[in-house]
This record gives C-alpha cells, structure tokens and sequence, in this order.
C-alpha cells in the first residue's frame, strides 16, 4: 500500500457544535477521497471516541459549548499514549491559534474555510502522523533486538563473571572480617603487630604511648574543668551532672566514630560522602541531645526544687543546653577525628578515642559550667 494510499484511508474525526461546518468539512474531504470519517457536534463526546477508535486525525473547533476546544484538548493529552496529539484547531481568533499551539495542537485552519488549506494542512498532518507512528513502531523493533543481543551478550558473560565475584567476595569478607577484629584493639592503643605471643617488652613498647597521650589530653579535661572552680563552689549541685553530660556525650560521640571506622573499613566512605556524614552526625548530635537533654533538665529541675534552690529553673535550661550542645559537638567529633587522622597519614582507627574522650569531656564539662556561669547570678 502506498503512501498517498495510507493517507487517505487515515481515520479522520470532525468536531464542530455548529452542523454546517461540519457538514462543510465533510463534503471538502469526501470529495477528495477521504475514506474513514467521522464527527460530533458534542465536545464532551470526544474523549471516548478517540479511546475507541485512535484517530490519525481529530478536526477541533475551539469555540464550543459547554466544553471548549482546549478542555478537550487536555482529555486528549492525558489520554495520549505516544506523546502525540494529531489535533488541527478550527478557529478565526489570531490568540486562539497561538494558545492552541502551546498546549499542544499541530496546527490551525481558519474560518470560514478554504478548500485548498483544508485539504493541504490535514494531508501534512496526516503524512507527518503517520510516519511518527512508524517511527515509534520501528523504535521498539529496534529496542526489542537490543534487548536480545543484550540478554545474549549477558548470558555469555554470566558464568564466568559469578565465579570471578564469588571468589572477589569470599576474599573481601574475610579483610572486612579482619578489619573489624582488630578495630577494638587499635581503638585504644593496641597495635595490630600485637599479638597473643608477643613479648611483654614489645607490648609495653606499643602500648604505653597511647597511655601517656592519654594522661597529657585528661589533664586538659581537668584544666577546663579548673577553670571554673569559682563557678563549682557557689553551685555545687552541678558535680552531680558532670558525668552525666560527659557519659552521654561520649556515647554519642563513640557512635559516630563506630558508624566512621566502619564505613572506612567497608570502603563506603568515599571522598564525596565526607560532608554528608558530617552534617548526618551534627543532625543526630542536635537531636538526641535535645531528647536526652529535656529529660536531664526535668531532673535538675526537680533536684534544685527539693534543694529549695531559687535558679531552679535556670538550672534546667544549662543542663538542657549543655547537652544539646554537647552531644552536637561530639558527634561531629566522632566522625570527623579517623577523617582527620586519615588525612594526616596516620591509622584512623588508632587511639581514636583518646581523642574524642578528650574532646567530649572537654566540651561537656566546659559547656555546663560555662553556661551556669554565664546564665545564673551567684
């Protein structure tokens, strides 16, 4: 079948709330040999015609009642399958012709009609919907034969390729497994040279600098602590919260630290997941310090009322905000201490947590007593 052929047998819808001009453009295309066509003079019609018969061709006045040719013409956009709207407006109005272009007609014919424009821009339409169609058939036979070659291709790699990753992934589980053993150990200073039939000589010798690194940063816990001793005589119901707040801080500063050492380990931590985790933690950090911390203050709140304290409820809101600040400060602490370490070319996991015990008390113990120094009158 040729073209000119397929062209006019093309199904061809006409909608008009007015007879005559639908009476006109059935004459124009009938008499030049439009075979399949159509019409309506209900626009509310319209939806359910085309999902019956698909239409190469719908013929759209714009002007109607009591549905117009654009609500017609969003039915039709919803219903469209192929991303295709095969509409030719029908209107007189210059702003109509526009606006119907934009929202998705192929084209307008102006009133009143001229046989040769009629017949010209539905035979374009017509011929340019006909070879979308074919296209978009010719595109999913393509598609469809490289899916097979792809699924051939693959089948042909399957075999090999499962017997390459099972062996990639028993060898990966078992450094991840070692990994992880010996990260209790370098934790706290215990090298991973280290082992049970070491001499007694080499694990002093690998140990005890870890243990003197570790007195040097408790005696700047113990200095920031020192610093507000004058704060500590007038309100000594606040020694009761100093390892609470350290306690709580620390745990979730060994959190983050955890979650750090073990993305390091796995290899999840890629060089653009950084900032994510640090915003992750300091989120976390803000979170679980302003739940733990709302507890916290009811306490202090209602150990200072049974103390007949008069800064009761100032006391409350330090111990509140001690730690939420706090734990903020030592999330952010716990995931960025291995960060910093391994960036500095040492052992991520090596003594991490003497530096983040330092850094959490540190921070805890300054926050509260800085804060009551700060807030409450003595």
């Amino acid at each position: 079948m040729n073209n000119n052929m397929k062209i006019l047998q093309a199904k061809i819808l006409i909608v008009d709330d007015l007879k005559l001009n639908v009476q006109v453009l059935q004459r124009i295309l009938t008499n030049a040999n439009y075979t399949s066509i159509m019409s309506t003079t209900d626009p509310c019609e319209v939806f359910a015609l085309h999902s019956l018969h698909q239409f190469d061709l719908i013929l759209l006045d714009i002007e109607m009642e009591p549905m117009d040719g654009f609500a017609v013409m969003q039915q039709l956009e919803v219903f469209s399958i192929d991303d295709y709207l095969p509409v030719i407006v029908i209107t007189s109005q210059p702003d109509y012709k526009l606006r119907s272009l934009q929202v998705g007609a192929k084209d307008f014919i102006s009133t009143p009609f001229d046989k040769a424009e009629v017949l010209a821009r539905v035979h374009n339409l017509i011929e340019v919907r006909l070879l979308h169609r074919e296209s978009k058939l010719h595109e999913q036979v393509l598609q469809h034969k490289v899916l097979e070659l792809e699924t051939s291709r693959d089948l042909l790699q399957v075999q090999g390729m499962e017997l390459q990753l099972l062996f990639d992934t028993v060898v990966a589980e078992q450094k991840r497994s070692i990994e992880l053993s010996l990260q209790p150990g370098t934790m706290v200073g215990v090298e991973r040279e280290e082992r049970l039939n070491t001499s007694l000589l080499r694990s002093l010798k690998l140990r005890h600098p870890w243990l003197q690194i570790n007195l040097f940063t408790a005696f700047a816990a113990g200095a920031v602590v020192g610093l507000f001793q004058h704060t500590i005589d007038h309100l000594l119901i606040l020694t009761i919260f100093l390892p609470i707040l350290a306690g709580q801080s620390g745990n979730t500063g060994s959190q983050a630290l955890a979650i750090t050492l073990r993305g390091m380990t796995l290899g999840d931590l890629g060089d653009g997941h950084q900032m994510i985790l640090l915003r992750k933690e300091a989120i976390l950090g803000l979170l679980n310090g302003a739940l733990v911390g709302l507890l916290a203050g009811l306490g202090m709140y209602i150990l200072a009322r049974l103390q007949n304290l008069s800064t009761a409820f100032s006391l409350a809101a330090v111990v509140f905000l001690a730690m939420m600040g706090s734990c903020l400060v030592s999330g952010v602490c716990g995931a960025a201490v291995p960060m910093m370490l391994k960036r500095l070319g040492a052992d991520p996991v090596t003594a991490s947590t003497i530096f983040l015990t330092t850094a959490t008390d540190m921070v805890s113990m300054g926050m509260l007593l800085g804060l009551a120094a700060a807030i409450i009158p003595f």
